[in-house]
This record gives C-alpha cells, sequence and structure tokens, in this order.
C-alpha cells in the first residue's frame, strides 16, 4: 500500500496541474472577451505584441492622431446610431469614443470620417475631399464650421460607398503598411456588399514581420470598434503579417493584398 502512495501524489500533482492550467485559461478566455479589457484610454495604450514595436511616428502627423483615438471605458458595448446594442459583440474588442452623425455611416464611411477629421483638425480644408461612385470629386468648402463639415460628411455618405473607396484609393505593399491605410473590397460574387477597414496602427519586429490593428463601421451603423482577434486571443486586437500573403485575414474578414490600400 505504501508503494502506491508515491504514484498517487506524483497523479494528484498531475491532475491539480491540468485544473489550474484550465482555471487560468478560462479565466484568460473570459477576460479576453470583455471589451477594452485593458482599460485603455486611447488605442496608444493598448500594448503592441511581444516582440513588437509600434512604427515611429511625428507629433501632429496622422498616426499619432489615430493613436490618440479615445475609447470607452472597460466593458463599453457597441451601439447602434438608433439604440440598442448591436448584434455580434464578441466581433470587437474595444469601442471608440466618438458619436456617429449619421445612420449612414456605415464601414467605408467611417474610413472617411477619420481620414475627414484629421484633415479637420489639422486646417488641411482643401485637402478634404473624396470621390463618389461615379467618379465626381465631393471637395468642402466650409472652413473651420464644424456644422458645415458634418453636413459634408453626411452628404458624402450618401455618394460614397466601397466601390468609391477602392477606386479612389491605391495598393500598398504589406510590408509598407501604414496607420490610414484601408482594407477595402466591393461587392463581390456571391455577396452584395463590401466591406472596409481602417488599419488604425502598425508594429513590427526585427525579422521585419507586421502587426497591425483594426478598426470598423458596419451595417447597420453602430459605433467605431476596434477589430477582434478571437482567433489568437493572446495576440488580440493584433494581426500578425508575414509580408508575402495573397490574402490578408482579419477576423471573419479576409482581403486579397491588393486590397490593402491608401490615398
Amino acid at each position: 500500500m505504501r508503494k502506491n502512495i508515491p504514484r498517487q501524489i506524483a497523479l494528484l500533482t498531475v491532475l491539480l496541474g491540468i485544473m489550474m492550467a484550465g482555471g487560468i485559461w478560462v479565466w484568460w478566455m473570459k477576460s479576453s472577451q470583455a471589451s477594452n479589457r485593458w482599460n485603455a484610454s486611447c488605442v496608444g495604450d493598448i500594448p503592441a505584441p511581444i516582440g513588437y514595436k509600434r512604427v515611429p511616428a511625428q507629433a501632429g502627423d496622422y498616426t499619432t492622431f489615430l493613436r490618440a483615438l479615445p475609447l470607452k471605458p472597460k466593458g463599453s458595448k457597441v451601439q447602434l446610431y438608433t439604440g440598442g446594442e448591436a448584434n455580434y459583440q464578441w466581433l470587437s474588442t474595444a469601442v471608440v469614443d466618438m458619436p456617429l452623425l449619421s445612420n449612414a455611416e456605415q464601414c467605408a464611411d467611417v474610413t472617411m470620417r477619420l481620414r475627414a477629421e484629421y484633415l479637420y483638425k489639422k486646417g488641411r480644408y482643401s485637402d478634404i475631399r473624396f470621390t463618389d461612385v461615379n467618379q465626381r470629386v465631393a471637395q468642402y468648402q466650409g472652413g473651420k464650421s464644424r456644422a458645415n463639415f458634418e453636413l459634408f460628411l453626411k452628404k458624402v455618405y450618401g455618394i460614397c460607398n466601397t466601390f468609391s473607396l477602392y477606386h479612389e484609393t491605391k495598393p500598398r505593399a504589406i510590408q509598407e503598411v501604414q496607420p490610414g491605410d484601408v482594407l477595402v473590397y466591393p461587392a463581390r460574387d456571391g455577396r452584395q456588399y463590401g466591406h472596409a477597414l481602417m488599419v488604425v496602427d502598425v508594429a513590427k519586429n526585427k525579422a521585419g514581420k507586421v502587426a497591425i490593428m483594426c478598426v470598423e463601421g458596419n451595417t447597420p451603423a453602430r459605433d467605431i470598434h476596434i477589430v477582434r482577434n478571437a482567433t489568437h486571443p493572446f495576440r488580440n486586437p493584433w494581426f500578425l503579417l508575414d509580408g508575402d500573403e495573397r490574402s490578408i485575414r482579419v477576423s471573419v474578414f479576409h482581403f486579397d493584398s491588393e486590397e490593402l490600400r491608401h490615398y
């Protein structure tokens, strides 16, 4: 009987280890599902992946602007413009604290909104322009008036979409990705609508591999939110890329390499 005691102790130790590991995993998975689990005040407060460093930014540039986007507190839910919580909360991992302007502010519109907000903040009013679905340019002419600026964006939401966004922008190589770039595809065979994300932050490791963080809007209109990496929760909200992919997968969306684009 005594000879079996060491074996029983070893078995008990293994079982306890398995239980502890399982408990830690369950705790991690539960905490990783929380919105803004870091309780970060802005995009730039979210830690970069281990072994990666954020790409450099200059004071006042677009990268700095995007990293300063404020986030709602831990536990905040993505809300619809019309009220109530959006479906599929698990697709988001933090909510940007920026009220929408209309029920038409959806995926492509969010990428245009953020670009326009930066240019407006910098006083670069003549650079605020977008090409509509008929290849006509909508040019902002309202100066520093916030009311005029918002009216212009609401007009843009009605005449621009993923199709116009795709054709207004140019492809960017994955290795050269920058904050402010967009991932966009127009409607495809079998899909009535296209979709667009914005790359809101970029980090790289010593080997030159790339990590991207993305924000999106969606249909129906809802809060701008950071896209969750549900497949690799330890990397969330970053998506790691080798740089030679033919397809870029971000959450449930996939984009061809030429669908990474920039203005």
